[in-house]
């Protein structure tokens, strides 16, 4: 996180078609990374752009990518923060809420993103991690019918989510990720692991549980920590539909097309993606069938 200083039962998968689904989801992760590639260290691609920040130091040869969010008002601000000497901070790369990414330092090189932080019985992991800074305010605060992040600017509804962080007591809101962001992560990522052969994803709030909560829970990172290490084959969390018809639609929204007839309420399914709003499910008994619906319908099992 970059902020500025404010004056149950679970199925086991059928082996031959989790591992169909595993080399499906394999190849369209790395068909969607030739967009972007690694040259000499740094991002080559569409969106990309390369503006070299000071705060930084010493050569990297990476194990772990850490993603946060940036807690900040825009992409630009916190870009600008990072390139501060007076901040003390910096990643990698900051990626913006439009998908565009901005790299501030090359791969091999320390950025200051992780702080006091441990991991896999490591200590100080700016030594031996990639910094993705995610354009993305964190915790919202509900004012009247708005949400206000803690340098005062005011979300909509649709903006948002109300989660629990998984080192929390309470659910709280969240400012939303938007899809493309999510998207243009999970290439990245998939890029970086494969090109640095990284042991592992994670995020602030695991290196430092004890002062960090990014990316938060708006942000799926055990989804695209599984994607990018390969780990679609693991067991599936398992939910019920606690609605009384619910749409199975082809795409995260509800602009997409039903891919089959609603599922009635009682009906189990498979969760495949996790996202803000809509999750990808697979059908229990019907495994041929798989889409999207509105997880506020959905309730685990």
């Amino acid at each position: 996180m970059v902020r500025r200083k404010s004056s149950q039962t679970r199925r086991t998968p059928k082996k031959k078609k989790t591992a169909l689904r595993t080399a499906k989801a394999r190849g369209t992760a790395i068909a969607r990374s030739v967009s972007l590639s690694i040259e000499d260290d740094r991002l080559v691609g569409a969106d990309v752009s390369f503006v070299e920040t000071s705060n930084k130091g010493g050569d990297l040869a990476p194990r772990y990518l850490v993603f946060h969010y940036t807690a900040g008002k825009s992409a630009a601000s916190s870009i600008n923060w990072l390139m501060n000497p007076e901040s003390k901070a910096s990643a990698h790369v900051v990626l913006a809420r439009d998908g565009t990414i901005t790299q501030l330092a090359p791969f091999n090189v320390k950025t200051w993103h992780a702080g006091l932080s441990h991991w896999d019985g490591l200590s100080g992991l700016n030594s031996y991690s990639i910094g993705i800074e995610m354009d993305n305010a964190g915790p919202l605060k509900k004012v009247g019918d708005k949400y206000q992040a803690w340098y005062g600017t005011l979300y909509a509804e649709d903006q948002v989510i109300f989660a629990k962080h998984k080192l929390d007591d309470e659910p709280r809101w969240w400012h939303a990720y938007t899809e493309i962001q999510i998207q243009k992560a999970l290439e990245l990522a998939q890029l970086l692991v494969r090109h640095y052969d990284l042991k592992d994803v994670v995020g602030h709030e695991d290196i430092a549980p004890d002062r960090k909560r990014d990316p938060g829970p708006a942000f799926p990172l055990e989804n695209v920590r599984a994607s990018v290490l390969g780990r679609e084959g693991e067991e599936r969390e398992r939910y019920e539909v606690t609605a009384s018809t619910l749409n199975i639609r082809s795409g995260p929204g509800i602009e997409f097309s039903s891919v089959a007839e609603p599922l009635k309420r009682g009906t189990e399914v498979v969760l495949l993606e996790k996202r803000d709003r809509w999750n990808k499910v697979e059908l229990v008994k019907n495994g041929d069938i798989e889409g999207w619906v509105h997880n506020q319908f959905l309730a685990k099992v």
